[in-house]
C-alpha cells in the first residue's frame, strides 16, 4: 500500500510540474499578444471562490491553464494578480473557454510618479 501512495504522489507531481513548464522564450512561429492578466475572480469579473489566474484578450476573460497564480509572485501582495492588473506577452490558444498558454511572461510595471 506505501508503494502504490508514493507511485501516485510521484505521478501527481510530474503531472503539476509539466503542467506549469513554459517556454523560456516564445515560439517565433506564432504570434505574441499583449494582454491584461490579473486574478480573475478579484479584478476581471470571472465566477468562483479560489484566486485564479486569467487573461483578458479582446474585451473577454479566460482563465489560464499552464501558469499558477502564484508562479508570478504572491498574488495578495501590494502589486499581485488579486490586487493589479499588469501586463503580459502570451502565446497560446483559447479552447473550451480557457487561454491554454504555451508561453507567458509578464511585462515590467511603469515607473508610478508621485
Amino acid at each position: 500500500m506505501k508503494k502504490l501512495f508514493l507511485i501516485v504522489a510521484l505521478v501527481f507531481t510530474t503531472a503539476l510540474v509539466a503542467q506549469e513548464k513554459k517556454q523560456a522564450t516564445p515560439d517565433q512561429t506564432k504570434p505574441v499578444q499583449t494582454v491584461e492578466a490579473a486574478c480573475g475572480q478579484c479584478k476581471l469579473g470571472l465566477p468562483g471562490t479560489t484566486c485564479d489566474l486569467a487573461v483578458r484578450i479582446k474585451g473577454k476573460a479566460y482563465f489560464v491553464d499552464g501558469i499558477h497564480i502564484d508562479s508570478l509572485g504572491d498574488a495578495h501582495a501590494k502589486d499581485g494578480f488579486c490586487n493589479a492588473i499588469r501586463k503580459a506577452k502570451v502565446q497560446g490558444e483559447v479552447v473550451n473557454g480557457r487561454f491554454k498558454a504555451s508561453y507567458f511572461a509578464l511585462e515590467p510595471e511603469a515607473d508610478k510618479k508621485n
